[in-house]
């Protein structure tokens, strides 16, 4: 599943994925973040958007790439590729 919309949000559900694989909280969560708590539960069930620059700080949290947090890949940690010009 690469994310869902609901209404004017999407929803990313590797955020919470990562969040209960790793056993953290969602405050340890929102803390990092430096968001309310109130705010990181929001992002997980899709209630508000997920700005990008907060997007990279989750991926870099859990060491993923931005392509897996929201679906785009299903390898965590792909290597860069490099492109030829």
């Amino acid at each position: 599943m690469l994310y869902v919309f609901f209404g004017d949000s999407m929803l990313f559900p590797r955020i919470r994925e990562l969040r209960e694989d790793h056993d953290k909280k969602q405050l340890e969560l929102a803390n990092y973040l430096h968001v309310k708590p109130n705010t990181y539960s929001d992002y997980e069930n899709g209630k508000i958007n997920v700005q990008i620059d907060t997007l990279i700080k989750i991926a870099d949290f859990y060491n993923v790439s931005l392509d897996y947090l929201v679906g785009r890949d299903d390898v965590p940690n792909r290597k860069q590729r490099k492109f030829s010009t």
